[in-house]
């Protein structure tokens, strides 16, 4: 990486990164203190957070074919305008439904901001080594996020106001644009192509639906004819959007892809991974909070080991998958998370910050040893179906979240059921549940490497000749 412009760059990248990651779970921790502040109910409370994914979620697909074809340095900078204004927008909310829309406003900018991250590296970074340690710079970035959330959640909830947890988003994202506009070079799909109005209408019905479901279908009953009836339209939207693909000379989404078994089956994995981690960590949470007694600020700290760990691993996940093979290296990583998952069910109620440690660090190395999983499939794509494959996999990644986060629910609260029916202390009945859903979310996360194994190591007995055909499609 001897260009200058090129690692600044990534830092513009990585710094979009952080602030789209940061606000999927900044809020969690300061739900509280927003409740008693804006006065919300329980739906009120519930849509804060949600608002935001179902936007986020149900258009990545958009975000990532629009910036194929119009520019995905223009895209960024639109995607990061949205963001920064509507996060100023929710740090003024006076009120729930101004609050609640300036989340989803959010959900917008950050459907078309992520998605260009990942295309920008593939075409900024065409040589395959210095891509690969992009990409892990990129993945250790997601990874701070993650631990910085909770904790920031926290701190400003509790010793600023929540408002705060907003308006940090905007001095981020005026020092994001300038770097971008200087460092980033445009790039776009480079053969002109239709938008695929019907792909793109179709799509946006099909994922917000599936999302809407899924975050509303505790609360609302599984069989209840308003679910029931989302998932339907789910369904018939997403046959639409296939038949629709098929049909165009210009997809949104070249289902092509599908067939490549490296796309695939990283796919599979990648979706195992989240289901997974993001199933148990909403969990964990509650856990600590609620059965350990941490306070948010103490329960954001116990996060940041496991995220510290998993940014070195991540940025050191190249080097560790060129001297030993990305199908060696990611393998170990998702084997070593899901067993260190299922280990965190050991614990009980009398556990400490320190008893957690070595789980919660053993699950930040193999994550962060993850990385090249995504770095493999950028290396085999196109570039002109760059900005797609990151939205396919961004996208997927949301959902299986949520598919976790939903799935995992319905086993801990079937489990309390079942113990509090035998007689069993609300504690008790808690802790079974939660237990089962770590095994369960560990097994999961194992299954995961099966698929990473297969997927990575026919792409590197697959080598391809002539990589600059590849990168320019």
């Amino acid at each position: 990486m001897d260009d200058r412009r090129n690692i600044w760059a990534l830092v513009a990248v990585a710094l979009a990164t952080f602030m789209t990651y940061l606000d999927n779970n900044i809020i969690n921790v300061a739900i509280p203190v927003i409740q008693d502040d804006l006065d919300l109910g329980t739906a009120g409370m519930e849509w804060v957070v949600s608002s935001y994914i179902l936007t986020f979620a149900g258009l990545m697909l958009i975000g990532g074919r629009l910036a194929d074809l119009l520019g995905r340095r223009r895209i960024f900078l639109i995607g990061l305008g949205i963001f920064t204004l509507a996060s100023f927008a929710a740090g003024l909310s006076g009120n729930v439904e101004t609050l609640i829309a300036s989340r989803a406003v959010q959900g917008v900018g950050a459907a078309l901001l992520t998605p260009t991250t990942l295309a920008i590296i593939s075409a900024t970074f065409t040589d395959k080594r210095e891509r690969n340690v992009a990409v892990g710079i990129w993945g250790a970035v997601g990874a701070l996020a993650l631990a910085a959330g909770p904790l920031l959640g926290g701190v400003l909830s509790e010793h600023v106001t929540w408002e705060w947890i907003f308006f940090i988003n905007v001095p981020l994202g005026v020092i994001t644009a300038g770097l971008a506009m200087w460092a980033i070079t445009e790039s776009r799909d480079p053969v002109e192509r239709g938008l695929d109005l019907w792909g793109l209408v179709a799509s946006t019905i099909s994922l917000t639906a599936l999302t809407f479901a899924l975050i509303e279908g505790n609360g609302r009953g599984w069989s209840s004819p308003e679910i029931l009836a989302t998932f339907a339209i789910a369904a018939i939207a997403a046959a639409w959007f296939v038949a629709a693909e098929l049909a165009v000379d210009d997809p949104m989404v070249d289902l092509a892809l599908f067939r490549d078994r490296v796309f695939s089956g990283a796919l599979v994995s990648l979706m195992l991974w989240a289901f997974g981690l993001f199933g148990i960590y909403f969990f964990t949470s509650l856990y600590l909070q609620g059965v350990l007694g941490f306070s948010p600020t103490k329960a954001g700290l116990t996060f940041v080991p496991m995220a510290l760990f998993m940014a070195v691993s991540a940025a050191g996940s190249e080097a560790v998958a060129h001297r030993f093979g990305a199908h060696r290296s990611v393998t170990f990583g998702m084997a070593l998370m899901g067993v260190a998952i299922a280990s965190v069910a050991l614990f009980g109620q009398d556990a400490s910050m320190l008893d957690l440690m070595p789980s919660f660090i053993a699950i930040g190395i193999g994550g962060g040893l993850t990385i090249p999983l995504t770095a493999t499939v950028l290396g085999v794509m196109p570039q002109d179906q760059a900005g797609v494959a990151s939205g396919v996999f961004n996208t997927s990644r949301e959902l299986a979240g949520l598919l976790g986060i939903t799935i995992i629910g319905v086993l801990v609260t079937s489990r309390q059921d079942a113990v509090l029916g035998d007689g069993g202390m609300p504690l008790d009945a808690f802790l079974s549940g939660y237990r089962l859903g770590l095994v369960v979310a560990g097994a999961l996360v194992t299954a995961g490497a099966l698929a990473a194994w297969a997927a990575l190591r026919r792409a590197e007995d697959e080598p391809v000749a002539d990589e600059d055909a590849v990168l320019v499609g």
